[in-house]
């Protein structure tokens, strides 16, 4: 019997909701998750009118840093708040923290302003961003959980699509700040939902550690405050070198190698506070036990990989094949179309065969894609890589989900949230990574082909308007754009053989699902 035979036991107090309370339960998170999904798309649409309002041109791609750093480095908080306290207040502060933020973005002065404001809205992004999840796996068995995950990345895709098309309607025919007003009332009706119909079970012993509970539920719930403080400093700290470094200043300047020094040192301090603290914020036993810690690293890699078809794909279809931004928008896009699908067809397969041997498989595929890319002919046909975004989304949607059900569904419900928000950091921290180490690749493969320094936005700039350069100019840059793009999908490549390599090495081939008697592994 592989792992999806379960059902819940004493050891998951998590009752399901009847269905009748749970579709606006759904709805809510839903809307929820949309307000994070579609931020990022329809904010970029709008730059050109938002840096010609308030200025700030040097510094305005901190509107996606600061949002980006916030969400991440507060996934583990919200995580272990939410195990402590329950999902309902951790998410309707969240929703609350992000409406605010929008209001204030709406009301932004100057650009210095609306990159703070932009922060505060992804403080209440990375509460949306894990307590969603985390509710999502609450509210259903593990045989039904693919409904409500497969709805969510459906949420996803539509913003894909939505999302820039939406941006460039308000800012060209409205006023940039309705992006961030538009916010509002999605977010009231979500939070009316929550707070109507979202009712929690009884949580005995809450912030417990599930083999250490007892009988009689903590007078005091002791908080990590000093291990909250830790973890976003040096979370801060790391992925500003990431984000910024090779951009704002060069990789060996003082700045990059302060900013890494400095949260190489705090990352030691957290080690130790954590060790400490009666109620860490990021548990020993995420890493200690074998199949929370192959997932995290699993998906830490897919977050590496994502980089490569969704920063530089839409630089490979205006520069190479010389298609419009909507034209390239479009190659994009049917990954998120394909990828949901895949999903929610995926538990006919780890029904069949498990978990581990379904994210192999839907990896294994999304290898073979990412070597396929340096092999399309120059400049080819925009249905050439659309045909391989189809099919890298169906064997992702086959990977990820069948790991994030699996991991929820090995420990009880006072560790969801802190196993779902590792899980959720680790993808994170991969994308910036990813970034910043697919940026540099990018940018070296410019500068052997062309000479000098390289830079892949300067170049794809320059490409927007080939009539003002001459034929054999144009042919020279879109080859060396094409092979950039080629080396940074064959470094996709490499990260999947990573995930592939933690499942294979670290991965248990029969995930210890509650319900079936697996012992806790640590």
């Amino acid at each position: 019997m592989t792992e999806p035979s379960t059902t819940r036991t004493g050891t998951d107090p998590a009752p399901t909701p009847a269905p009748d309370r749970r579709r606006p339960v759904v709805a809510a998170l839903m809307l929820g998750m949309g307000l994070a999904a579609i931020d990022g798309t329809i904010v970029s649409t709008a730059v050109p009118q938002i840096v010609g309002d308030l200025g700030g041109l040097s510094v305005f791609s901190w509107l996606f840093s600061g949002y980006l750093l916030a969400v991440t480095v507060t996934l583990p908080v919200y995580g272990k708040l939410s195990d402590t306290f329950g999902r309902k207040p951790v998410l309707v502060a969240g929703v609350v923290l992000f409406l605010v933020g929008s209001l204030l973005c709406a009301a932004a002065w100057d650009m210095a302003s609306l990159i703070a404001f932009r922060v505060v809205q992804g403080l209440g992004g990375g509460a949306l961003q894990g307590t969603v999840q985390t509710i999502a796996a609450d509210l259903y068995p593990l045989k039904e959980r693919p409904k409500i995950q497969a709805k969510l990345s459906s949420v996803w895709a539509a913003s894909a699509v939505a999302g820039p098309a939406a941006g460039g309607l308000l800012a060209g025919y409205a006023d940039w700040r309705w992006i961030f007003l538009i916010n509002l009332p999605v977010g009231l009706v979500a939070l009316w939902l929550i707070c109507r119909y979202l009712v929690e079970p009884g949580r005995a012993g809450a912030g417990a550690r599930a083999g250490d509970r007892k009988t009689e539920p903590r007078a005091r719930v002791r908080i990590d405050w000093a291990g909250a403080l830790c973890v976003f400093a040096t979370g801060a700290l790391l992925l500003t070198a990431l984000v910024q470094g090779g951009v704002a200043w060069p990789w060996l300047s003082a700045p990059s190698l302060g900013l890494l020094g400095g949260a190489a040192v705090l990352g030691a301090v957290t080690v130790l506070v954590e060790r400490r603290a009666a109620e860490p914020i990021i548990p020993g036993w995420v890493w200690r036990r074998r199949t929370i810690a192959a997932v995290n690293l699993a998906l830490g890699a897919l977050g590496l990989l994502m980089v490569a078809p969704t920063v530089f794909l839409p630089t490979y279809a205006q520069s190479v094949l010389g298609l419009g931004p909507i034209a390239a928008g479009f190659v994009l896009s049917v990954m998120t179309l394909s990828w949901p699908v895949s999903a929610a067809l995926s538990n006919r397969v780890y029904t069949r065969i498990g978990f581990r041997l379904t994210a192999i498989l839907g990896m294994s595929g999304a290898l073979l894609v990412l070597l396929a890319f340096p092999l399309l002919p120059f400049p080819g046909e925009p249905w050439q890589p659309a045909l391989l975004m189809l099919l890298l989304g169906a064997a992702l949607g086959l990977f990820q989900l069948p790991l994030v059900v699996g991991v929820q569904s090995t420990v009880p419900y006072e560790e969801r949230g802190t196993t779902t928000a590792s899980v959720l950091f680790c993808r994170q921290v991969g994308q910036s990574v990813g970034a910043a180490v697919f940026g540099a690749v990018a940018n070296g493969v410019l500068a052997a082909r062309l000479g000098g320094d390289g830079d892949l936005d300067a170049l794809a700039r320059s490409l927007d308007s080939p009539e003002s350069l001459p034929p054999a100019t144009t042919d020279t840059l879109r080859r060396a754009v094409d092979a950039a793009v080629d080396y940074v999908h064959l470094g996709a490549a490499g990260a999947a053989a990573l995930a592939l390599l933690a499942l294979l090495t670290l991965a248990p081939r029969r995930f210890p699902v509650l319900g079936e008697g697996a012992g806790r592994e640590e």
